[in-house]
C-alpha cells in the first residue's frame, strides 16, 4: 500500500550540503545511482500526471489555437519522439520553455498529491555509492516533491530538464549527448552508473552506452506480466525495497548490479 511521507525537516544550506557530500564521496568505482523522479521515487500516475497532462493540453490549445484532440496528439507525439513534450513545442512552435514548465507544473495542493512507498528515505539512504536525480521535470517541481518525500538531502544533485540544455538546444532523457556531458561533469564513468527508471525507452537507449539499468514497474498504470524483462534491463523490480541492502533479495540484487561497477 502506498503512503505519503511526512514533510522532512529543513535541509542544510546548499553550501554546507555540498561540503558534507564532498567529504564522504565514495572511492572511484563505487556505484552511482541515477534515479528518475516521477513513477520511480513516487507514484505520479495517481494524481500528478493526470493534472500535468491536462495542463499541457490546455497550454497547447491556448498557445497554438488548436482543438483538444490536436493538442493531445501533439503532446503525446512530442513526448514519444523527444522524451518530453517541451522539446517538440520549443523546436516546432517556439513556445517559451520556462513559461511552459512553470504553468504545467503549478499545483493547488502538491503535498496532498504525493504518494510513495513506506520507508523510502531508509531505502535510498541504505544504497551504497553516490545518488543523483535525473528527471525531465523542472527543478522547482522536482525539489518540491523530494522535500515532501523527505529525501532531498540524500541526493548529491538534482539534474532537471533546465540543466540538460546546452547552448544550441533544450535536451532531455533519453538524449545521449546530454547524458555523456552530465556524467562527464560529475566525473562518473558509464560503467559505474545505474539508471533506475520506469520508462523502458529511456532504459533501452541508455543501455547502449554501457550503464546498468533497473526497470521499476510498481507505479505504472495498467497491468504488466508478473515476470519477464526486456534484454536491455538488468533488473526488473516492483518496489525500491527490492534494492534495499537490509534484505536478502535486496543484497543479491544490489550485488549483481554493483559488481559490474568495479574497475
Amino acid at each position: 500500500m502506498s503512503a505519503r511521507r511526512p514533510p522532512s525537516p529543513p535541509d542544510l544550506p546548499a553550501s554546507l550540503r555540498r561540503r558534507r557530500i564532498s567529504r564522504s564521496r565514495p572511492r572511484a568505482g563505487a556505484p552511482v545511482w541515477l534515479f528518475d523522479l516521477d513513477n520511480t521515487l513516487h507514484h505520479a500516475s495517481h494524481a500528478i500526471f493526470p493534472e500535468i497532462n491536462r495542463a499541457m493540453t490546455q497550454y497547447i490549445i491556448d498557445a497554438l489555437q488548436v482543438g483538444h484532440a490536436e493538442a493531445d496528439r501533439l503532446r503525446n507525439g512530442y513526448t514519444e519522439r523527444y522524451g518530453a513534450a517541451l522539446l517538440g513545442l520549443a523546436r516546432h512552435h517556439r513556445i517559451d520553455p520556462h513559461d511552459f514548465l512553470r504553468v504545467v507544473h503549478t499545483f493547488s495542493d502538491l503535498p496532498a498529491m504525493v504518494r510513495a512507498e513506506r520507508g523510502l528515505a531508509r531505502i535510498v539512504a541504505a544504497l551504497p555509492g553516490r545518488k543523483f536525480v535525473l528527471t525531465n521535470a523542472p527543478e522547482n517541481y522536482a525539489r518540491a516533491v523530494l522535500r515532501e518525500l523527505g529525501i532531498e538531502r540524500l541526493f548529491e544533485r538534482v539534474i532537471a530538464i533546465e540543466h540538460m540544455r546546452d547552448r544550441r538546444m533544450w535536451r532531455a532523457k533519453p538524449d545521449h549527448t546530454m547524458l555523456r556531458r552530465t556524467l562527464r561533469a560529475a566525473h562518473v564513468r558509464f560503467a559505474d552508473a545505474i539508471l533506475v527508471e520506469d520508462t523502458r525507452s529511456h532504459l533501452k537507449r541508455y543501455k547502449r552506452l554501457g550503464i546498468g539499468t533497473v526497470w521499476i514497474t510498481g507505479h505504472l498504470p495498467g497491468h504488466l506480466p508478473a515476470t519477464g524483462r526486456p534484454h536491455y534491463v538488468d533488473q526488473r523490480i516492483r518496489s525500491l525495497k527490492s534494492l534495499r541492502l537490509g534484505t536478502r533479495s535486496g543484497r543479491q540484487k544490489c550485488s549483481r548490479l554493483t559488481r559490474r561497477t568495479k574497475p
